[in-house]
């Protein structure tokens, strides 16, 4: 049988076409259709090449089209008018008006009246490619999202075409649309006005601080002379500004001195590199002190401060930044109570003012600053930020640049209760757990080790081995150092940020062992806060200065603030017994005249340059403080000497200002006792016992000449005044009972004082003696707490002086030269000091 041939595909001869040739078949008719594979499974949800194709120039089609709509449909609106904004209106809590702000402060000048280097020296500052880039940058945006992305901070990849399109035409609302709106009038806007016309617009609208808008109201506000007579330092120094304007005030913020001219050397150097300034001309520039600033007298007195302090709360909270201040119609409702303010005023007034005398020279350098919260809100009802803003506008209230002392001692005890510390021996710390209380004995760590740090008592004083609660009265720094290195600084350091001290706060983050001896330097508003969170039982509420906002007419919205659990009720509490002791027996007693259950501790930073009064009633958180600062230098000063006392201590003007105040705020109110759940007992502490020994005062003594003898050291410690007051207490007693106060008649209390008859309360209880009145003047006890039945608990709410040193070592702080524990931020504090 003959093989019938087959041909495969393959023997077609190559270049010839199917089909060709009669017989041979068609290349294709010998292969069968190939069936269509379907995508199954997982594969089906993965798009094809064609899909991402089509979709990437879908995409590229609509974005250019958006492009090209938004560009035509958004026009270049009509400038805001700035310069004729409506005023702005600050209110009391009750409705009265407090203060009333003008226009804005501009001056437009034309670009040619700007010289030359002041000029690059803003663009050296801000946009160094303005003249020969887009308006808008999108690697500069990208860049700074990015490193927002990564968690480096809010960053600026605006150009100058875009902040003028800002500050000029649009609000500084942080919206999408009007982002979007920002990049099509800034495209639009550098096709249609020429550069020099953007940079004169851009000199006339920025902000740089001291209520000065445009660079010719900036140049009278900081060196007294017009936008034409700038020299380039001085211009240099303006520029600086645009970046942060209240910060970068030398004069309104001392401490950020370095900052700022760290900014001003980066324009000059910036100048340099673009070849606007030549090398040695640079060299040989110094930088340009600016003149001191007086607002105008429609902020006089203390409403300048108040003012002050409400923009900047609205700046924080997202409510309102200067810009939009700026473009008034704001009718701004305050927390502050005019009754308490006026309250607040005249303790200051009477109890520290009337003592200083202009022939004292340490009396010019004296300062107050105080602060009073609402335990049950939040709210803050009286602030004083000093004599008057038109000629010290650094508020005193809201400074975070003097050590807060032994203030910050209770932080560490409740930081200790609240996370069950123990000490070395495996006790658990409470207010009957003893410490070996010897000056100078050395800190030992968590691991038993020695941390070489040996911080020593005021006046070097031993007081063997003391309880906690003794140790609270008496300020002794060796137990709290002890018991910070029990607790652990993180902990302690996690616990004062979650009673509310911010974690922005200088030393805080920098100190190590010190922090337990209060090197950190939070305002008196910070620790209003943080001890309102233990006045309700660690419940915390967020400090707030605005009751309402609302700008022509319409109510803005304000951000909701949810109390908070920040330690445990019996932590909290247990703080609160302790602190009780303080002022009924302890350093704090002068502020016993507010006639009110009350808790409080007292602290005197390192040589005295700080001393204050922290404590509250169920009802009203206040803290106290009066600095120490060169009016010329705007240096830190010792206030040895200051009203024509030896030293001031915390227990003294502090304590005094805080009794008169809290009297007054509270005045017509019913009395209400501290409703304490505390899980560990206060330890019974016997009457009778030695001034200094037990903590108990001798009635009558009361005061010294020397201001009360609080915490603090002599030569520059932090404990230095209550030892000398109990020794001098001592020494006027006349004759002793074998337990150490003068001799009195069975049954009766020296000096008309209410006899306490032995096994009665506690002292730190809730249920507190009967009260004898207020103390006379310049007494340093303060009456027995008045007596009240158990109430029902609360319900659930810068700058600084050039020379400020910033967190002093533990060695400093203590007044003594014994080695200390490593410690970064207390030691570079001692080293700039």
């Amino acid at each position: 049988m003959g093989q019938q041939r087959t041909v495969s595909d393959d023997s077609e001869p190559r270049g010839r076409a199917a089909g060709r040739w009669p017989g041979w078949p068609s290349r294709n008719a010998a292969r069968p259709p190939r069936p269509r594979r379907r995508r199954t499974g997982w594969r089906r949800l993965i798009p094809t090449w064609r899909m991402v194709l089509g979709a990437a120039l879908t995409g590229l089609v609509l974005l250019f089209a958006g492009l090209i709509a938004g560009y035509l449909l958004v026009e270049i609106p009509e400038p805001k008018s700035a310069a004729a904004a409506q005023g702005n209106v600050y209110l009391y809590a009750d409705g009265t008006q407090l203060a009333r702000v003008g226009e804005v402060n501009r001056e437009s000048v034309p670009l040619s009246e700007v010289p030359l280097t002041v000029r690059r020296a803003v663009l050296a500052a801000e946009d160094r490619d303005f003249y020969h880039a887009p308006a808008v940058d999108v690697t500069a945006m990208a860049r700074a999202g990015w490193n927002m992305l990564r968690g480096g901070g809010r960053q600026s990849g605006s150009t100058i075409t875009q902040q003028y399109v800002k500050n000029y035409y649009l609000d500084q609302r942080q919206t999408v649309t009007r982002k979007v709106k920002e990049l099509f009038i800034a495209i639009k806007l550098d096709r249609e006005e020429s550069k020099d016309d953007i940079l004169e617009g851009y000199l006339n609208t920025s902000y740089f601080g001291r209520n000065a808008y445009g660079i010719q109201s900036a140049a009278q506000a900081y060196y007294g002379k017009d936008a034409a007579d700038l020299d380039t330092a001085e211009g240099a120094y303006l520029a600086a500004l645009l970046n942060a304007p209240n910060s970068y005030d030398v004069r309104a913020n001392p401490q950020n001195t370095e900052r700022a001219i760290a900014r001003w050397d980066y324009v000059l150097d910036g100048m340099v590199s673009e070849d606007w300034l030549g090398e040695r001309r640079r060299a040989g520039l110094d930088f340009p002190e600016p003149r001191e600033w007086s607002p105008g007298e429609g902020l006089g007195g203390e409403r300048g401060y108040l003012v002050e302090a409400v923009n900047i709360h609205l700046a924080q909270h997202g409510i309102a930044d200067r810009d939009r201040l700026a473009e008034g119609g704001f009718r701004i409702t305050t927390t502050i109570e005019p009754e308490r303010q006026r309250a607040m005023t005249d303790a200051v007034n009477e109890q520290l003012e009337s003592a200083l005398s202009e022939d004292r020279e340490q009396d010019a350098w004296v300062r107050a600053g105080a602060t009073s919260v609402e335990v049950g809100t939040g709210r803050v009802v009286a602030m004083y930020g000093g004599r008057d803003y038109t000629r010290q506008y650094v508020n005193n209230a809201t400074r975070r640049d003097y050590q807060a002392a032994s203030t910050f001692k209770p932080i560490v005890y409740a930081a200790a209760l609240e996370h069950r510390s123990e000490t070395r021996d495996g006790e658990r710390i409470g207010p009957a757990t003893k410490y070996d209380g010897d000056s100078g004995r050395e800190v030992t760590g968590r691991d038993g080790r020695g941390t070489g740090w040996a911080p020593e008592n005021e006046r070097d004083r031993d007081y063997g081995e003391i309880t906690v609660t003794e140790g609270m009265d008496k300020s002794v720094n060796a137990v709290f150092a002890q018991m910070g290195a029990d607790v652990g600084t993180d902990l302690v350091r996690e616990t004062a940020v979650a009673l509310g001290i911010p974690e922005t706060t200088p030393g805080l983050d920098t100190a190590q062992g010190s922090i337990s001896l209060g090197t950190a330097t939070p305002s008196t508003l910070d620790m209003a806060g943080a001890y309102a969170t233990l006045a309700a039982h660690g419940e915390r509420r967020q400090v707030t200065l605005v009751d309402e906002v609302r700008q022509n007419g319409e109510r803005l919205r304000l951000p909701e603030a949810r109390p908070e659990r920040a330690v445990s009720r019996e932590a909290a509490d247990a703080t609160t017994a302790v602190l009780r002791g303080v002022v009924e027996d302890g350093t704090g007693t002068a502020a016993g005249s507010a006639g009110r259950p009350a808790a409080g501790k007292t602290g005197t930073a390192e040589q005295d340059r700080a001393a204050w009064f922290a404590g509250y009633t169920p009802e009203l958180s206040t803290v106290v403080a009066v600095f120490g600062q060169d009016p010329d230098t705007g240096e830190q000063r010792e206030l040895y000497g200051a009203a024509g006392q030896e030293r001031i201590s915390g227990g003294g003007f502090p304590a005094r200002i805080w009794g008169q105040y809290t009297a007054e705020a509270l005045r017509g109110e019913p009395v209400r006792s501290f409703d304490l759940r505390a899980g560990e007992p206060v330890p019974e502490v016997e009457s009778g016992g030695p001034p200094g020994e037990d903590g108990t005062d001798v009635p009558g003594q009361g005061e010294r000449p020397d201001e009360d003898g609080e915490d603090g050291e002599e030569e520059g410690g932090e404990d230095g005044g209550e030892g000398e007051e109990r020794r001098e207490a001592e020494e006027s007693g006349g004759p002793r009972a074998p337990g150490g106060t003068p001799s009195a008649p069975e049954g009766t209390a020296p000096d008309g004082a209410t006899p306490t008859a032995p096994g009665g309360p506690a002292r730190g209880s809730a249920e507190p003696a009967a009260s004898a009145g207020p103390p006379p003047d310049d007494s340093g006890g303060g009456p027995p707490p008045v007596a009240a039945g158990p109430t029902e608990p609360p319900p659930v709410e810068s700058a600084g002086p050039t020379g400020s040193a910033g967190p002093a070592s533990p060695e400093t702080e203590a007044g003594t030269g014994a080695a200390t524990a490593p410690d970064p931020g207390a030691t570079e504090g001692a080293q700039a000091a």
